[in-house]
């Protein structure tokens, strides 16, 4: 199975492509981060992280994706841009045909450190060990993304084992 984990922004989402093997070993296929010109006005920036999803789908083939969930506890500007991106990352997944988990930082932190307050370093050590990379991945969009899809095979395994 070949999952994409996105991590939505306006100006930097992150993605990570992630590949279970029938043995149930995690490999990354590719991370890193897609950004759109602060100069650019917002429905433009939008249709540009569409194109660049839409690149990454047909280039990759992953049969689902996992997005992260939005928490904010104040900036309401902030949240309303990512939540557009995050508008445009869902519609673009769902109309690529790919079945979608959406995951809060706290689920994400919890499947992947075992841990919900883990820290950005800490989250991406153990992101570095479950995919066997030899470095820290970055920049952090990239490392959360990687994390999101990570929790989505995680979920999807266990799904699989109580329906057993």
């Amino acid at each position: 199975m070949i999952t994409l984990g996105i991590d939505p922004g306006i100006a930097t989402t992150g993605f990570g492509i992630v590949c279970e093997s029938e043995k149930g070993d995690l490999t990354a296929l590719a991370y890193g981060v897609i950004e759109t010109p602060k100069t650019d006005p917002l429905p433009r920036r939008l249709v540009l992280l569409r194109q660049q999803l839409i690149a990454l789908i047909e280039q990759w083939r992953p049969t689902a994706c996992a997005v992260e969930a939005l928490f904010f506890a104040s900036n309401a500007k902030t949240a309303m841009t990512v939540g557009q991106a995050r508008g445009v990352a869902l519609v673009t997944v769902c109309e690529a045909g790919l079945s979608i988990g959406e995951y809060t930082p706290l689920q994400v932190k919890q499947a992947v450190a075992g841990y919900g307050q883990a820290d950005k370093k800490q989250m991406q050590t153990m992101v570095k060990l479950l995919l066997h990379l030899d470095r820290l991945p970055k920049p952090d969009d990239a490392a959360d993304a990687l994390a999101v899809a990570i929790t989505h095979i995680h979920t999807a395994r266990h799904a699989d084992l109580a329906r057993a």
